[in-house]
C-alpha cells in the first residue's frame, strides 16, 4: 500500500500568512489538516480556497493540546506538523519525500528551521536549529513547555530528543510581520509561560529575575555568534533578554498581586 504523508496546522487569525503556508504542502501532501481555534478573520476562506484541505475547528486551550490534538486528526502514516508563519521549500519537500520512501521504519527527521527577520536569514543566536517535524504515526508527540513546544519521540531520553537525521532543505519561518508584532508576541508568550509556570506551581526568584535576562543577552549575542548576524542579531538578543526579563516579573506579579490570569491572554486559555 502506498505510504501517505499528512500536514497538521493550527490557526488563529492567520488570513495574512496562511496561503503561503498551504501553497507549500499542498500537491505533495496526501493530506492537509488546518485545526482552527474560531478565527475572526478570514482564515477559514483562505484555507478553503484550496482543494481538499480539511478545515476544522476546536477551542483552544495551549499550543501542546492544540497542535497534538491536530495530529489526533490527520490519518497519514507519517505527519509533518507545521504552523501557519512557516513554508516548506521544494528542496525540503523532495527530502521529506525521499526519506520516507528510504527509511520507512524510521521514528522521524529533523527539519532545519531557518526564520527571516528584519529583511535578513537569522543564522545564528540559536535561531538557526533543526527539530524533530516529521514523525511516524504514533511515534512522537508534542511536548514542552507552552508556548515553547517541541516534538518527542517515544522511547527517547530527553538527552536524545535533539539528535537524529535532518533533512537537506529548509523550514522558512516567517515568525513576525515587523519588529511591532515581535515585541506583541513577546508580550503574549511570556504571560503564557508565566500563568502556565504559575498553575505548575513554579515559585518566582528575585535571583532569576535579576541574572537570567543579562545572561540570555550574552548566550545569544556572544555564545550563539548573534553578532554575525548584524542589527538583526542585536535586536534578537536584546528581545531574548526582554522576553527573560517579562516572564519573571508576570510571575510575580500573579503571585504576590492574586492576579488570575494575565489581561492578554484568551479566556479559554488554560494550564493543563
Amino acid at each position: 500500500m502506498k505510504t501517505t504523508i499528512s500536514a497538521a496546522i493550527i490557526t488563529f487569525n492567520e488570513e495574512k500568512r496562511l496561503h503561503d503556508c498551504l501553497a507549500s504542502v499542498h500537491g505533495w501532501c496526501d493530506e492537509v489538516l488546518v485545526l482552527d481555534s474560531h478565527s475572526t478573520d478570514q482564515t477559514r476562506q483562505v484555507a478553503e480556497s484550496f482543494p481538499g484541505v480539511k478545515f476544522c475547528a476546536h477551542d483552544f486551550d495551549g499550543h501542546v493540546q492544540q497542535k497534538n490534538r491536530a495530529i489526533s486528526m490527520t490519518t497519514g502514516d507519517w505527519i509533518v506538523s507545521i504552523d501557519a508563519d512557516e513554508r516548506i521549500t521544494p528542496e525540503l519537500a523532495r527530502s521529506i519525500q525521499d526519506f520516507i520512501q528510504n527509511n520507512p521504519h524510521a521514528d522521524g527527521a529533523r527539519l532545519r528551521r531557518l526564520t527571516i527577520h528584519l529583511g535578513k536569514k537569522i543564522r545564528h543566536g540559536g535561531w538557526y536549529n533543526a527539530r524533530y517535524r516529521l514523525i511516524r504515526r504514533d511515534r512522537g508527540a508534542w511536548g514542552g513547555e507552552n508556548p515553547h513546544d517541541v516534538i518527542l519521540l517515544k522511547d527517547r531520553p530527553a538527552w536524545k530528543r535533539n539528535m537524529g537525521p535532518v533533512l537537506r532543505g529548509d523550514l522558512l519561518h516567517y515568525s513576525f510581520l515587523d519588529l511591532s508584532d515581535q515585541v506583541n508576541t513577546i508580550n503574549k508568550f511570556s504571560s503564557i509561560v508565566a500563568f502556565t509556570r504559575n498553575g505548575r506551581g513554579k515559585k518566582f526568584s528575585f535571583l532569576k529575575l535579576l541574572y537570567k535576562p543579562p545572561f540570555k543577552f550574552f548566550e545569544q549575542y556572544v555564545l550563539k555568534a548573534g553578532f554575525l548576524d548584524g542589527v538583526p542579531g542585536l535586536v534578537i538578543a536584546a528581545s531574548g533578554a526582554y522576553s527573560t526579563f517579562l516572564k519573571w516579573a508576570k510571575l510575580y506579579e500573579l503571585q504576590k498581586t492574586g492576579l488570575e490570569k494575565p489581561s492578554n491572554l484568551r479566556k479559554d486559555y488554560r494550564v493543563q
